[in-house]
């Protein structure tokens, strides 16, 4: 599971290198993983400083810390 995570994380990276600041749900729906698996590659770039999120109403804007 720790692969696949990583590997999810490396295509949000890139999803965000090309899109810049987008909405998590559009994230979840782009990519076509599971919600549970985005999140938890989310949450692994933002521990390693590699993106922001922004609270929006009832969503997050992600997006890459340069």
């Amino acid at each position: 599971m720790i692969t696949k995570i990583g590997i999810v994380a490396g295509e949000i990276w890139h999803y965000l290198d090309t899109h810049k600041k987008v909405k998590l749900s559009e994230l979840i729906s782009e990519l076509g993983y599971s919600r549970e698996v985005i999140l938890m590659s989310v949450g692994w770039l933002a521990r390693e400083g590699h993106i922001i999120l922004e609270e929006e109403d009832s969503d997050f804007k992600v997006f890459l810390r340069r």
